[in-house]
């Protein structure tokens, strides 16, 4: 019989929960589901941070592996349901799966969460790193790949196909294409060309710097303002400007664009939905009293915490 693994030292009751969180934004229900912790080395997600500092925000196994979440954002609006991001999916590699020990739970997710994946009308990906854009598709009982949201439109930014396609050293590996290929030959995926429309509320802009495409996605109903920042800033432990990950493209422009996104961010008070932080999956932020953009302390009565389950 085969040991149970040991619990990372991250775990806690709430940690299996499939519904991450719940809020609102103007007319848009926010819905926060899970595909699954998975692990990476802390020292890749901090960069050139060193190992005592991070440490302090974050804890870490016997592997130097931190917890990390794969948030997928669902909105309805009583008319529309749109989804970002689709976590990593079922379709790993055998080492893959050994690497990352992912759960591949989304479908489950939104089954919890009572969200038929046939109701989905819009996905969209804020880039096409396979742990963000797996379950875009799943393999049907004949073991064809097929749309996972069989109705939805698919969106993403014609410059991330054409990376992925380059399938060069740097960055070849984060690329998938059961992803998203699939998706192109059957007309199902639109590919943008830079900041674009996709909803009377909902935009898309982009914030280069982990990818050179890299695109979050605006919610703006009724005065309010919620932001999916995406890899920009993946966690609430990657807030201060030069706590970038070791796996940006361009760290010099992440710390740029996220000056950019803290200008308008903080002083509007958006809502801001992290992509990896399982167990903050959305805050508002506060300059603290030292310059530095920090979670407020107080969040708003309608935001929701997971429940333990």
């Amino acid at each position: 019989m085969t040991a149970p693994s040991p619990r990372h030292p991250a775990e806690r009751p709430d940690t299996g929960a499939l519904i991450r969180g719940r809020t609102r934004v103007g007319d848009w229900e926010i819905t926060v589901l899970t595909d699954g912790f998975f692990f990476l080395d802390g020292g890749a997600m901090f960069g050139v941070i060193p190992r005592p500092l991070w440490l302090r925000r974050v804890p870490a196994d016997d592997q130097n592996r931190i917890l990390l979440g794969t948030n997928t954002v669902v909105l309805r609006n009583g008319q529309t349901t749109v989804v970002i991001e689709t976590g990593i999916g079922d379709k790993l590699t055998p080492k893959q799966q050994q690497i990352y020990a992912a759960k591949a739970l989304l479908p489950q997710a939104f089954a919890a969460a009572e969200i038929p994946l046939t109701s989905v009308d819009i996905v969209l990906n804020s880039h096409l790193h396979f742990d963000h854009s797996g379950w875009n598709t799943r393999r049907d009982d004949s073991g064809q790949l097929v749309a996972t949201f069989p109705r939805a439109r698919y969106f993403a930014q014609r410059g991330e196909v054409h990376d992925s396609r380059l399938q060069r050293e740097r960055d070849g590996v984060s690329y998938m294409a059961d992803n998203y290929e699939p998706l192109l030959a059957s007309g199902q995926m639109t590919l943008l060309d830079g900041n674009a429309p996709i909803h009377p509320d909902i935009h898309v802009e982009l914030f280069p710097g982990h990818t050179p495409q890299l695109q979050a996605i605006h919610i703006e109903s009724r005065g309010q303002h919620a932001c999916y920042i995406s890899d920009l800033i993946p966690t609430s432990a990657h807030l201060d400007l030069t706590w970038g990950m070791a796996y940006d493209l361009d760290p010099l422009t992440v710390i740029e664009q996220r000056k950019r996104f803290y200008a308008r961010a903080i002083p509007e008070d958006w809502l801001v939905l992290f992509t990896h932080d399982h167990h903050c999956p959305f805050a508002r932020l506060a300059w603290n009293d030292r310059g530095r953009p920090v979670v407020r302390p107080t969040p708003d009565a309608a935001d929701q915490a997971p429940q333990a389950g």
